[in-house]
This record gives C-alpha cells, sequence and structure tokens, in this order.
C-alpha cells in the first residue's frame, strides 16, 4: 500500500507541472507585450494582460493605446478605463488619437469628455480637428437644401440675393446634446434675411455688406450647438426683384377691380330702381285710364238723378 504524502505529493508535482505549463504558455503568448509595455513605462503587468483576455479584451489593443498615450506625454489615462471603453464598444485608438491631438494644439479635453464623444458615435478625430482648423460651411448649402441663395427684402423694396460662407470651430463641451452643421446654416440664414429686411436701402446692404455680417454674430447664434461661430463672410450679393413696386402693382390692381366691382354694383343698384320706377310709372299711369273711364259713368248718372243740368 502507498504512503498517503506520496499520492499528495505526487498530486501536487502533477499540478505543478501543469500550472508550470500553463503559466509558460502564458508567458510565452503575452511576453512580447509585456516587454513593449514594461519598456515603455506603460504600467501593465503581465497578470493584467491575462486578465484582459479573460474580460474579452483584446490585450494588444490596449498595450498600443496605453504606450501611444505615455510616448505623447497623456497622464491620467488608468488602463482600467481603456478597458471600460473598449468593453463599451468604443474605440480606444480613435480616443486616445484625438488625445494627443488636442494635447499638442493645448485643447482643453479629458478623457471622460472624449470617450462619451466617442460612445455617443460622434467622430472625435474630426471634432478636434475642426477645433484645430476651422471649418467653413456655406449657407445655404445647395446640395441640401436646393437653394443657391438667401433672398431677403429691404425695406425700400428691392430684393436682395445673398450667400455667405460660415466659419465654425468645433466646441468640445457641447458636441454631446449640441445642435447640428444644419441648426447653424438655418439660424444664419435667418439672421442674413432679417439683417436686410431691417436696412433701411438695399443701396447701404450693398455699398458694406458687413453691416449684416456684425449683426447676425451679434446674435450668438451658437449658443447650444457643437460649433463655435468664428466669423461670417458674405460671399456674394446680388438685386433681385423689385418686390414692393411688384406688390404696390398687385395691390392697385387688386383695387381697381374692387372698385369695378363697387361701381358695377352701383350700376345694377340704378338699373334696378330704373326698372321700379317704370314699373310704379306703368302703375299710375293704369290708375289715371281707370279713373278717366270712371268720368262718363259719373257725368251719366249725375244727369239722370237731376245733379248735372245745362247752364243757359
Amino acid at each position: 500500500m502507498e504512503d498517503p504524502w506520496t499520492v499528495v505529493g505526487l498530486a501536487l508535482g502533477g499540478l505543478g507541472t501543469i500550472l508550470g505549463i500553463v503559466f509558460l504558455a502564458l508567458f510565452a503568448r503575452y511576453f512580447k507585450l509585456w516587454i513593449q509595455a514594461f519598456s515603455s513605462r506603460a504600467k501593465i503587468g503581465p497578470f493584467a494582460l491575462v486578465f484582459m483576455s479573460l474580460r474579452k479584451v483584446k490585450p494588444s489593443v490596449i498595450v498600443d493605446t496605453k504606450i501611444m498615450a505615455v510616448q505623447a506625454g497623456l497622464v491620467g489615462i488608468e488602463t482600467q478605463a481603456l478597458e471600460a471603453h473598449y468593453l463599451a464598444g468604443g474605440n480606444v485608438h480613435r480616443v486616445v488619437h484625438a488625445l494627443i491631438v488636442a494635447h499638442r494644439a493645448s485643447i482643453d479635453l479629458d478623457w471622460d469628455t472624449a470617450s462619451a464623444i466617442d460612445l455617443a458615435g460622434r467622430n472625435i478625430i474630426s471634432a478636434v480637428e475642426t477645433s484645430v482648423d476651422p471649418q467653413v460651411i456655406d449657407c445655404p448649402d445647395p446640395k441640401k437644401s436646393g437653394r443657391s441663395t438667401l433672398d431677403g427684402v429691404a425695406k425700400d423694396g428691392i430684393q436682395l440675393k445673398a450667400r455667405a460662407r460660415v466659419t465654425v470651430r468645433t466646441n468640445l463641451s457641447q458636441l454631446v446634446g449640441g445642435a447640428t452643421e444644419e441648426t447653424i446654416i438655418a439660424r444664419v440664414g435667418e439672421g442674413i434675411v432679417s439683417a436686410i429686411g431691417s436696412c433701411e436701402s438695399h443701396k447701404q446692404v450693398l455699398a458694406n455688406p458687413s453691416v449684416i455680417s456684425r449683426e447676425v454674430l451679434n446674435r450668438g447664434l451658437d449658443s447650444q450647438t457643437a460649433f463655435s461661430i468664428v466669423s461670417i463672410d458674405i460671399a456674394d450679393i446680388d438685386v433681385g426683384d423689385n418686390v414692393g413696386a411688384r406688390l404696390r402693382a398687385d395691390q392697385a390692381d387688386a383695387d381697381v377691380r374692387i372698385a369695378q366691382a363697387r361701381a358695377e354694383e352701383r350700376r345694377a343698384e340704378a338699373v334696378a330702381s330704373e326698372q321700379e320706377m317704370l314699373a310704379r310709372t306703368q302703375e299710375n299711369q293704369a290708375k289715371v285710364v281707370l279713373a278717366e273711364a270712371e268720368i262718363p259713368l259719373a257725368m251719366a248718372q249725375a244727369f239722370s238723378e237731376g245733379n248735372l243740368r245745362a247752364i243757359k
């Protein structure tokens, strides 16, 4: 009969051998990643790499992005935060890349804001690039609205057709939940039309188109949007129709038609009154004829009664 301690020793030896084989396999698998992290001062241990795999996180992605952040001088980005963003379905590499661009451009952007923007479906890299290199938006945009100009009418009745170019910079603090580019275009378009309408004469706008830009900028149209308006430039402005004259002509035509209708109404009333008078005349003439017919009868009756005598 074998000694129980011998059996226990053999079992422990077998378990140790299995654990050693597993350790060697894991060490061989993650050794290169660990060396990369260690040499780059990314502070990711070998056991952390193993636990990443158990949590269904791709270790190579976390190591690469952590090394990228450390080499770029970003501090405060924890490995757990990278893993959490990866598990949430975010693009870790894109967020770190955007943070590096923002850091190099001295733009205030932290990990929480950047990861929230990425999870919201926005392109965080494009947003940061727009903050560094402002974007120019056509107002109106013919591809979206089908219109090529913004039409406004000055107080003198002359129509002006304007096209503007709006330079915007991304407002990272309001990128999540802020209004989009379409809102900027709509607000600027409304502001330009209103600014043209407030001018006493179209010549004032033609002589100095910047009055429109200044008035629109002073309205704070970028409030609650994902952009900050840098400038509004009037790219082109043309004279359109004389809307005031056309409206006055239309009003005059309408007044003429109203006057004609009223005159026709009075003529019809006069004709009706004339016909009524003719009918009354005919009626009175008939009464006269009837009265004249009664005269001989009255004379005969008076003669028979002796009331009528001839004067000699």
